[in-house]
This record gives C-alpha cells, sequence and structure tokens, in this order.
C-alpha cells in the first residue's frame, strides 16, 4: 500500500490527486490533505471523495495553515507519496521536509523562480538522489508518447539541424492573472497566495507559470538549456488591476550553437489565440505541440511548409494522456526500485524559464549564470510564515504592487 498526503488543494493538487488514484500498478490510497484555505480544502475533498475507498482522510487528517504541510507528511511512512501543488515559493521548504522524513514526491512546476531557490533546489535534489527517493516533477510534456517518439527521430536527423524553433501561448486572461486591489477582510499574505499567478515571488508571475511548458518541450527537443535570453514585453491594458504581471512578452532564447527558440506570450481578450510550439531545422520542420498540451499532434514535414504532401510522419491518434502517464511512471518507479528523479531538470526548466522573464523585465540581455547568480530572492523568509504574517510585497498607498520597469531599476525584476 502506497498512501498519498495532498499539500495545496486547489484544481491542479486536485487534479494530480485523481491522477494518483487513478493508478493501477497496486493499493494506494490519500491519507492526508493540507492548505492554508479552508473553503479550498473543502471542496478538493468533496471532489475526490468520488475515489470512495481509495480517500481514507477525517476531519483529524485535514490541516489548514502554513504548517500544515509538516502534519501532512507526518501522517506518512518512509516511501509514501507527498503532492506539493501549493505556490511554487513554498516548494524548496516542502521538499526539504519531505527528504527529512524519507518520501517520495511529485511536485508541480515551477519548481523555483529566482536565482537563490534555484540553487537550494539544486542541492535538495542532489540529496534526496543520495536517499534513493523517487521524484516527479508536472513537466507532463515530458512523458507524452507522441512526443517522445518526435523527439527521437529529431535526434536521428529527420529535419536536419535545428536552427530556430518558436512557441506561443496566447490567449484571454485566465485564473490569477490579473487581479483587482485587495479586499480588506484579506491580508496582503493570504490576498497574494490566493491570486499566486499575480504575483512574482509566489509563482513567477504568468511568464513562468503559464510558458514553461512551451519552453521545456523546445529546449527537450533541441537537447540542450538555452545560455542567454533577451526579451521585451509591456503591460497594455490594466485599468486598476494591481498585479506584476505584463500583458504580453516576446522573449528570443540563444542555444550555445546559436540556434535560436522564440517565446511569444499574450493573455489579451479578443485577439489570436494560439498554443503550440514548433521546430525548424535543415531538413524539415516539426509540429511539437498544437492547441494545447494534450493531445500534441506531433508530426514532421520535408522542407519548411505544412501541406499534406510534405508530412513525412505523425504519431497516430488518439494520444495516451501524459498526466496519467506521470504518475503512472513514477508510482511504478517507486514498486520497482528503479532511479526516478526529475528535479535536477525541473529546477533548469525552472531556471531557464525565469532567465526569459527576467530579460522582459529588466529590458536586459540575461546569461543562464545571471540568473542562477542572481541574489534577489523574491520570497525570504518563506519557511517561517504563519496565518499572521505580512506578505512579501507591501502594497502602496493606492493598494498597488511594485511592477517591473524595464530600462529603469537595471538588473532586477521589481523594487
Amino acid at each position: 500500500m502506497i498512501q498519498v498526503a495532498l499539500i495545496g488543494c486547489g484544481r491542479r493538487g486536485t487534479g494530480a490527486a485523481h491522477q494518483a488514484l487513478s493508478t493501477t500498478s497496486g493499493p494506494i490510497k490519500l491519507v492526508a490533505m493540507a492548505d492554508v484555505f479552508e473553503k479550498r480544502l473543502t471542496a478538493s475533498y468533496k471532489d475526490l471523495a468520488r475515489k470512495g475507498a481509495l480517500v481514507d482522510v477525517p476531519e483529524d487528517r485535514k490541516f489548514l495553515g502554513f504548517d500544515a504541510y509538516k502534519q501532512a507528511m507526518d501522517c506518512l511512512k518512509p516511501g509514501d507519496v507527498a503532492i506539493f501543488a501549493t505556490p511554487s515559493a513554498f516548494r524548496w521548504v516542502h521538499f526539504g521536509y519531505a527528504i527529512q522524513k524519507n518520501l517520495n514526491v511529485f511536485m508541480e512546476k515551477p519548481v523555483t523562480v529566482d536565482g537563490p531557490t534555484s540553487k537550494r533546489m539544486f542541492q535538495l535534489g542532489e540529496e534526496s538522489v543520495k536517499k534513493n527517493l523517487k521524484v516527479g516533477v508536472g513537466l507532463m510534456c515530458r512523458h507524452c508518447k507522441a512526443r517522445h517518439e518526435l523527439a527521437d527521430r529529431i535526434k536521428q536527423g529527420e529535419i536536419g539541424d535545428i536552427l530556430f524553433m518558436r512557441a506561443y501561448r496566447m490567449h484571454a486572461p485566465i485564473s490569477s492573472f490579473c487581479s483587482l486591489p485587495k479586499p480588506a477582510d484579506k491580508t496582503d499574505l493570504l490576498y497574494q497566495v490566493e491570486r499566486f499567478q499575480s504575483f512574482l515571488w509566489s509563482d513567477g508571475g504568468c511568464f513562468s507559470d503559464y510558458y514553461i511548458h512551451n519552453i521545456d518541450e523546445c529546449c527537450w527537443m533541441k537537447d540542450a538549456w538555452p545560455v542567454m535570453a533577451q526579451a521585451s514585453g509591456g503591460r497594455n491594458y490594466r485599468g486598476n488591476y494591481v498585479d506584476q504581471n505584463f500583458d504580453n512578452y516576446s522573449v528570443e532564447y540563444t542555444f550555445a550553437d546559436g540556434a535560436k527558440l522564440f517565446m511569444e506570450g499574450r493573455c489579451m481578450a479578443g485577439c489570436l489565440v494560439d498554443h503550440s510550439s514548433h521546430a525548424h531545422g535543415t531538413k524539415g520542420n516539426a509540429i511539437i505541440s498544437t492547441g494545447g498540451h494534450t493531445p500534441s499532434h506531433a508530426s514532421i514535414f520535408k522542407g519548411q511548409s505544412r501541406a499534406k504532401a510534405d508530412l513525412v510522419w505523425a504519431f497516430p491518434q488518439p494520444e495516451p494522456n501524459p498526466y496519467q502517464l506521470e504518475w503512472d511512471e513514477l508510482i511504478e518507479a517507486i514498486r520497482n526500485d528503479t532511479p526516478y528523479n526529475e528535479v535536477k531538470r525541473g529546477v533548469e526548466a525552472s531556471l531557464v524559464t525565469s532567465m526569459g522573464r527576467m530579460a522582459a523585465h529588466t529590458g536586459q540581455v540575461i546569461t543562464y549564470d545571471e540568473m542562477l547568480n542572481c541574489s534577489h530572492e523574491f520570497g525570504p523568509g518563506i519557511d517561517t510564515l504563519t496565518m499572521s504574517s505580512a506578505g512579501p510585497l507591501v502594497s502602496d498607498a493606492q493598494g498597488k504592487y511594485p511592477i517591473p520597469q524595464p530600462g529603469i531599476i537595471g538588473k532586477r525584476e521589481y523594487l
């Protein structure tokens, strides 16, 4: 029997728990839940309770508060699994405790948002490998069968040498992308945690939370991480919103061999919708994904056109669900005691994503090493927060929070 604790009971955490309980390699059950918001925990439990006997979470194993993660993990035995689906700022704190408890982990992306936490997570990842812990990171596209075959075909030279890649995530505002001024009955801290995609300290803003999948899958196809980024972006239709996000981002990543990745992000209603990634080589081009994360519709064309007559290969439909595959593979690795640890790659993907974000927010060229060694920790003291703590960001008299100002404040994303 593998027991599971869910820490972070929002939509993605609830989905991850459903997928954990849908694995078929052996007995598994959810035994503990934790969050800082009672309404989220209650809604998540109601949803998950449909799994019947696979959910065994009585009232005394439902925990609230910033220390609830410890209480939930204390319900597990070594070798069980903790799910981390809180805002990513808390990832290193929760992961450190899981390592102490000898627990396997599934953590949602991104796993870091700045240089100091990236260094911390690299170190924790090494510790988890030494302890033979199995750790999955929620970059589910890496578990997609179609993309796997595409990556193999690209590696074998079917599109030649990659010259450039392009990725798009452009749609109307979603989730907590934009936020109105804080209600009077909420503290800064709880407001920022609840609206986590609006603030850089909590989840890297929309850039890190939304665009990491496109960036990661392109780097997978290239089999390399970019060494620098330059970018632009801006706030266009902000009205009374107080979040830290730009409405649009345009990033040029450069790899060591000179190849490029162009990432276009936009959250604006009424504009073209595009959520896809593409690779262009000296012999042909490839669709990495189109129309979202799944199905990918991965395919290869000769030359640079997308005419039907030029189609060389396409993965057959339907495609297995990568959200489920990542869980099947993690749980099987635990049961069979095979090596399985995605922390290093998850941190690298998060760091490269942050590099593009920082380039846009500063208006400067940012290298991989500069991102890693940047001393600006967005949320210092995360491990000491309580329900009555002040928020890492403080609003001004008008209720607005500091925003990026490219060209004004140097190589720092906000003051």
